[in-house]
């Protein structure tokens, strides 16, 4: 364990270098490029606060990471649409023309670690060491995650045919 907290400025150079990757990872996560922007600036501002809090047992990079990952999921509650009980149920019959949307939805469906997976392993080009190291877990759940999250999307699209 560490007796020293990391310095303001190896947080920056993170940020620095690790910028893009944080905003596609938070953009879809969000579905909102602005709100991405904001969940990112909350992330590094709370590690540069909390940054007592890294205990030195993984990279710091990684846990920046769940700090910003942390935020966009505060700004995903609070994102939320409130159900609206005076405007009558969506059909159930109608089909999405979007194929992209559609393919978001689906994703937007997938449990919560099986989505971290998806987009840090995609958007921001993360390999399975790096994501177990973020997320907490050994490196066979991320591939188990990955694995079982691909093949959720696979058959919903299938049976959509």
């Amino acid at each position: 364990m560490r007796d020293e907290q990391p310095g303001v400025a190896a947080i920056e150079a993170i940020y620095r270098t690790k910028l893009g990757q944080f905003r596609r990872v938070a953009t879809g996560m969000l579905g909102d490029p602005q709100a991405a922007q904001d969940a990112v600036q909350d992330g590094f501002v709370r590690a540069i606060k909390d940054r007592g809090s890294f205990r030195g047992d993984g990279p710091l990079e990684a846990w920046v990471w769940g700090c910003v990952l942390n935020a966009t999921r505060t700004s995903a509650r609070r994102r939320r649409p409130v159900l609206d009980l005076s405007q009558p149920p969506p059909q159930s019959d109608t089909v999405e023309t979007d194929p992209d949307e559609h393919v978001r939805r689906l994703i937007r469906q997938l449990p919560e670690r099986q989505r971290f997976v998806l987009f840090l392993r995609y958007f921001a080009d993360l390999d399975y060491g790096t994501i177990a190291a973020i997320l907490g877990v050994a490196p066979g759940t991320v591939a188990a995650a990955l694995h079982v999250a691909h093949a959720s999307v696979r058959g919903a699209l299938k049976e959509d045919d």
